[in-house]
Formats: C-alpha cells, structure tokens, sequence
C-alpha cells in the first residue's frame, strides 16, 4: 500500500529518464513544480485576504485624535457682555434749535405739489429744535392710529384680553357664539403664541361640544350669533367708497376672522362684508364636526340675535385673544385699519359709551386730553386715520410720541414696539435703503401715514450724541405717487439720526 504523508506518494524506482518528473535512486523526495507554483498562487491569493480578515480579530486601528475645533467654535470660557444700547443719560447735549433746522430744512422738500409741515422736539424737556408750521392741523392719515393706541391702553389696559363665548340660548336647543371685540379669531385652533389667531374657532367648538355632553344635551343645536356690542353704522360715512372697494376697511363688528379678511396672508383685495355672520359660519361648521361623535347634531344656517345671551349667563366655552398690548403693536406695526376701528369701539365701551364710531371719536379725544396732550383744533372722523376729516397737528404728534415714550403714564410703553424700525420691520421695512437714507435704517422708528395726497411720518429716534428726539412731519395736497416725498420724510428722519447738531 502507499502511505500519504499529505504529500505526493514515494515510488520505489524510477519511472522516467533523468531530469523527468520522477526521482533518481539516491536523491530525497522531490515537490513537482506545478504544485510549487500552485502553493506559491495561494500564498499570493492569502495575504490579502488575510488583511481584510485580521481587523475582526485584532480589532479596528485606534481612532487618530481630532484636531481642535477653532477658537470661535468653542465654548466661551466667559459670558460676553450683553451687546444692548446704554441707558439714555439727561446729560447728553441737546442739540441747538439752529443746528437741527439747518439739517432737516433742506431735507423736508416737497416733490411736485403740496406741502410738509414738521415739528422736532427734545423728548426729556419738550424744548422745540425744529418747527415748520408745526401748529397747523393736517390729515394725518395712519398716524391717527397712535391717537387711538393711546387711548386703548389708557381705558383698556395694556394685560387685557377680549373673550369670545358661547353661551346656552333662550330656547332649548339653542347656543349663542357672542361676540366680544376679539377680530383676530383663526378658524383653526387656537394658537397662543401668534397675536393673530390666539384664540381659535375649532378650539372654541371643541369646547362647546364637550360643555354640551357633559350636560347631557344631545340630538339637534341651533347656532346664533350676537354681535350687539357694537351699535350705529358698520360703516364709517366719513369713509370714501372707493377705499371699501379695495379692501382698505369693512363693515365693524365685534367679533371677526383674521382682522375681516378672508385669508390671513392676504391683506389686499375683497373683505367679508359681514364679518360677524362669516365668523358664525365657520365656528357652525366646527361645532357639527366637534359634535358628531358626542350626539350632536348641528342645524344648517346661522341666525343673527342681538340680545340673545343675557348678561349673566354662565359661559358654556371661552376663548382669549392676545393682549391689548399685542393688538396695538400689530395695528401700529401693519397699519391695521379694522383693528384700530375695533380697538376705539372697545375703548368706547370700557368708559360707559356706545361702540359706535361716535363712541370711539369721543373716547380718543378725551384720553388724550386726560394724559395731558393738548386738543386744540383736533377733529376726528374716524380712529384709523382712512377719513379725509381727520385734522390733527404735527406738535400733538409729537406730544402724543413723548406721552408714549417717557410720559408719566408708563401703561403708554407697551406701544413702543409697535412702531416700525427704518429697514427692518412693519411699513418700513422697504425703506431707509438708498444711500440718502441708509443711515437712518435701524435707527429710525416711527407711524408711517399713507393716502393719495397724504404722507406722514411721526415717531422717535436717539441722535449722535445720545440724546432721545421726536418727531412728525406730515405733507398735505401731495402730487399723487410722487416718489420724492417719502424719501423727503425719510431724509429728514436719517439727518436726526446722525445729528451731533450742537
């Protein structure tokens, strides 16, 4: 038999001529070179391989340290100093009446017709440092609407929140959606950290849906809406037709979606002309779906009942807006005609007076005569500023910037963020971006004022030297779409700005 030895069998003799593939008698054993170059092929082939397998043995190389990430992305070692404005000193200088005129002369200049008017004052000490016809009464435009924020905060206060409620009906079957000066209500859920849309219809459905199950109430419900908090004409006549058409102002009621617009994102064109119903309408539609798994099922059509809530009535649901505070930064900050109309009815009713546009007139005037601004020559025919009626000074505007800013009634701070900042923000945000102008961006906060021969500009802003002064200028009998006169009002705002005016 032959032994293998795992290698190839010996012979005993040989079975080929020297130098074949078999042995010569007294040589050792021989490997045939096919399998020598067969073995050196898997030596090849193995080293390879065995690289690749050895990590799953040895483990992976150590991890190389990662360099150190630069300076400006590590930790900070200390707290920076906070980056803010240092507080107003009453030592800064102020500025010499001559200085300023001789800055905001040149720059408050008409383009085309009309005329400006402008008055400029030390905000500390009331000193005037520029005056151009500044007594004259004017149609001030939006500029009105710091008027009403001041009355809105006086009578309102800045905490206060209007309430939409719904409350059980005089008949059974019946629930009243009442309103209460909230027209900034969403159709959605209630959303509170937006001004626009704090309170929310489906939320306030959901409760309602959840009030009426737990009474025990099921099977048919009949929605009615009050919206009696508000009396007189919807409609302001002092208000051109014109300007309803296009979307500028609609009928005022009490309760309203999205400011009276049919989509917040949208503030030009058509507006519900029946705000009131169109509110009712969406929170019908949110109680029938809130209460079809609770037994409830929810009559078609919406009825208009003044009076139906009695004053005592425990509500069945509630919802808050944002505060008045809020409201009023809005309304200044986007010029926001429905709401300012909303928040001098509100004022009105706070003080005993009809939510009418008398009401709302009344209530301004005498607001502001009571924080100590004078009256003189003021007519309002609306609270928003749209009327042509309107006649307010340049010198109550500032009054009114001074009341607000540092006035002893510190409930008037919280409008302060409502006015736009000259490049950043609210109906400014488009300006203060050509070179004449530029150096007033950020710097430059103030109500700006817009109808077709009318522009206005009043507001705040700190000079050169730290010293804090206000302002208004306002044009009359403006050539239409001039393009020079906001610029002209820019201008003069940017040269306070820079002022070092001594």
């Amino acid at each position: 038999m032959t032994k293998t030895t795992g290698r190839e069998p010996l012979r005993a003799h040989r079975s080929g001529p020297r130098g074949g593939l078999g042995q010569v008698a007294g040589e050792g054993p021989r490997r045939p070179w096919p399998l020598v170059l067969a073995a050196l092929l898997l030596l090849v082939l193995a080293v390879p391989g065995a690289l690749l397998v050895a990590p799953g043995f040895i483990g992976p190389d150590a991890p190389q340290p990662k360099p150190a990430p630069p300076a400006w992305q590590q930790a900070p070692a200390t707290l920076s100093a906070p980056q803010v404005l240092a507080p107003l000193q009453a030592s800064a200088p102020v500025p010499l009446q001559a200085a300023v005129t001789a800055q905001v002369e040149p720059a408050l200049k008409v383009d085309g017709g009309g005329t400006f008017t402008g008055t400029v004052q030390d905000a500390l000490t009331g000193q005037v440092l520029f005056d151009r016809g500044g007594a004259e009464s004017r149609v001030p435009a939006s500029n009105l609407k710091l008027l009403t924020a001041v009355a809105a905060l006086r009578t309102l206060g800045p905490d206060h929140r209007f309430t939409t409620k719904v409350v059980p009906g005089t008949a059974a079957g019946q629930v009243v959606l009442v309103g209460g000066g909230d027209v900034l209500l969403a159709a959605g859920e209630s959303q509170p950290e937006q001004v626009m849309g704090h309170a929310g219809l489906a939320t306030l459905a959901a409760l309602t849906a959840q009030a009426l199950q737990a009474a025990g109430i099921t099977g048919d419900i009949k929605v009615l809406v009050d919206d009696s908090l508000f009396t007189g004409p919807a409609l302001n006549p002092n208000w051109q037709s014109g300007d309803v058409e296009a979307g500028e102002i609609a009928p005022l009621y009490p309760l309203a979606l999205n400011s009276a617009r049919l989509n917040p994102a949208v503030t030009t064109g058509p507006r519900p002309q029946d705000a009131a119903m169109a509110a009712a309408a969406e929170f019908e539609a949110r109680l029938r779906a809130a209460g079809a798994g609770a037994g409830l099922t929810v009559a078609a059509g919406v009825e208009r009942s003044p009076g139906a809530s009695q004053p005592n009535t425990a509500a069945l649901a509630a919802v808050e807006s944002a505060t008045v505070a809020e409201q009023v930064n809005l309304m200044l900050q986007v010029s926001d005609n429905y709401l300012a109309e909303t928040m001098g009815r509100m004022a009105a009713v706070a003080t005993g007076r009809p939510g009418s546009n008398e009401g709302a007139t009344a209530v301004v005037s005498a607001e502001l005569a009571a924080a100590g601004i004078p009256t003189d020559a003021l007519k309002l025919a609306d609270v928003c500023g749209l009327a042509m009626g309107n006649q307010v000074s340049a010198r109550q505007f500032t009054e009114v910037v001074r009341a607000i800013a540092i006035g002893a009634d510190t409930r008037l701070r919280a409008a302060l963020d409502g006015f736009p900042v000259g490049g950043l923000s609210g109906t400014l945000d488009a300006r203060y971006g050509d070179a004449a102008t530029s150096g007033g961006a950020g710097l430059v906060r103030a109500k700006t004022g817009t109808l077709n021969t009318v522009l206005a500009l009043s507001g705040y802003v700190v000079d050169a030297d730290g010293r804090l002064l206000v302002f208004s200028f306002i044009g009359n009998g403006l050539t239409p779409g001039a393009a020079g006169n906001k610029e002209a009002l820019d201008r003069a705002a940017t040269a306070l700005a820079g002022c070092g005016c001594r």
